[in-house]
């Protein structure tokens, strides 16, 4: 801990006088009998049965964090907040005692979590009121929070935060959350999404599943893993950067639609939309195809706007974006002739498709397979146009290695992605069963990147045993749940959405 400032070592001499009047600064127990928003409920029950405000003769010691404490002469008033709501307490020397009331206007502080015992009235002013009787401290705030200014606008109150640098917010995520209630919300928001999604997801007939976040071989998606090592068993091992190939191996097993949701890993490069841990929904769904994911991802959406919004017609970034199924659907090919101009069918051969991309000023990077400048397309020219929900289907298979070929062309995939507001939300397949196809794709991966490369898939021999077996037909999907709940809250960057997003080590 850096050593204290003024502010604080005078906060430190106030846990010394506490101490030494027999008040224990941090005590063992605590007596809440309510929430606060219980005793306002309480009062208004109360009131509605017909007791005197100025004197409910209901009583309750309520806990919480100060947010504000002012003298008045003989009478102080003060807000204490807990995870439920905010009340206002009122503190009269002929209560608590003259002497009391000095002491805790010279030694609580804003910040401090305090314990208020008293009767629920209501001020002249219209206020749900604690008349405290009691006051005890239970947890000194020995470092100020970020300073905030409350305005009243429109009768609603505004918070104000000088708390307001991001990178200062996403590194001191817990002085972010206490004095910023807007973030609060963000996060009860999130959590509603993701219950929305197991509702939804439960109520298809599908079984919540865990598979393992430490894999002897990482596979499932082309990204760079985490590496560790397990000590005992002398093996390295690492963060899985898809649940995939577990899950596949569960239909085997005789399920027929398994779910997970829970974190990836990917070792690779951070963003507004990427972040190197993060979470994601995958499912399995034995019997369809890529064309039923479709039509349950757009069912999945909705629903879970509807559930948690009480709409389906969203604002993000001030654009209305409408999530009521059907969203619309473009060939892959046809996308990127439309939005980049190039018919990448006209271009056989990486180095035919870059000379093209060239023609068109569009600078390809170096090195990359065919398939590749097609993502590249994708995502430069295509990708920031989907404002709308849209799907782009219908893949090239050297970028699939684990959806089935199209009948009508073999060198073309089932698979999709979904965007919206400019984001790949989702990605999904008609997803291959056949071993023996899935151990030349594995090897055919292998010739075309370098080991090392991000891009390989590594062999999975126990994969294609479990693939031996039998797996039955089935549509895949996965979808990072972070961009999502950016997509519901409106924030336009992926730190925003999680608690504790990874940083650069601070500087010195």
């Amino acid at each position: 801990m850096p050593e204290f400032s003024e502010l604080e070592q005078k906060r430190i001499e106030k846990i010394k006088r506490l101490r030494a009047r027999g008040e224990e600064p941090y005590p063992l127990r605590v007596e809440r009998t309510h929430t606060i928003a219980e005793a306002h409920a309480m009062f208004e029950a109360a009131i509605a049965a017909g007791a005197d405000s100025a004197d409910t003769g209901e009583s309750a010691t309520l806990c919480g964090r100060m947010r504000a404490l002012r003298p008045m002469g003989k009478t102080a008033f003060a807000h204490i907040e807990d995870g439920t709501g905010r009340i206002q307490l009122m503190l009269r020397a002929a209560e608590v005692g003259r002497e009391r009331l000095k002491q805790i206007e010279k030694d609580f502080d804003l910040g401090d979590f305090v314990q208020a015992r008293g009767v629920l009235v209501c001020t002249r002013t219209d206020e749900v009121t604690l008349r405290t009787t009691d006051i005890v401290m239970l947890a000194k705030s020995v470092r100020p929070l970020p300073a905030q200014k409350e305005v009243e606008i429109d009768g609603e109150r505004v918070v104000y935060s000088a708390f307001d640098n991001p990178e200062a917010r996403f590194r001191e995520r817990y002085a972010d959350l206490a004095v910023n209630p807007d973030v609060r919300a963000i996060f009860r928001k999130r959590a509603k999404i993701f219950s929305a999604l197991r509702e939804f997801m439960d109520g298809q007939g599908f079984l919540e599943v865990e598979t393992p976040i430490l894999q002897p071989i990482y596979g499932g998606a082309a990204a760079r893993p985490f590496v560790t090592h397990h000590n005992q068993l002398h093996q390295d091992l690492y963060l899985r950067i898809a649940y995939e190939l577990y899950l596949k191996r569960l239909l085997v097993g005789g399920f027929d639609a398994v779910y997970e949701i829970g974190r990836d890993f990917r070792n690779e490069g951070v963003d507004r939309t990427h972040n190197p841990e993060f979470t994601q929904l995958e499912f399995y769904w034995a019997y369809h195809d890529y064309r039923d994911v479709m039509e349950l991802t757009e069912q999945l959406v909705s629903t879970v706007a509807e559930r948690v919004l009480g709409t389906t017609e969203i604002t993000f970034q001030e654009q209305t974006i409408v999530l009521k199924p059907p969203w619309a659907r473009i060939a892959l090919h046809e996308a990127i002739l439309e939005m980049a101009d190039i018919d990448f069918n006209a271009h056989p051969t990486a180095d035919s498709l870059a000379t093209a991309m060239r023609a068109k000023d569009l600078e390809p990077k170096p090195d990359r397979t065919r398939g590749k400048l097609i993502e590249d397309l994708l995502s430069q020219y295509v990708e920031p146009q989907l404002i709308q929900p849209t799907f782009i289907y219908d893949y090239p298979r050297g970028i699939s290695p684990f959806a089935k070929r199209k009948l009508e062309d073999p060198n073309t995939v089932e698979r999709f992605e979904g965007f919206i507001a400019g984001m790949e939300m989702c990605n999904a397949f008609t997803e291959l069963n056949d071993p023996l196809d899935q151990e030349a794709r594995f090897l055919e991966a292998g010739r075309d990147y370098d080991p090392d490369a991000e891009e390989a898939h590594p062999m999975d021999e126990d994969y294609l045993r479990a693939m031996s077996y039998g797996m039955p037909p089935n549509g895949g999907f996965g979808m990072g749940l972070d961009r999502l709940v950016m997509l519901l809250t409106d924030k336009p960057n992926i730190r925003e959405v999680i608690l504790f997003p990874h940083l650069r080590k601070r500087s010195p």
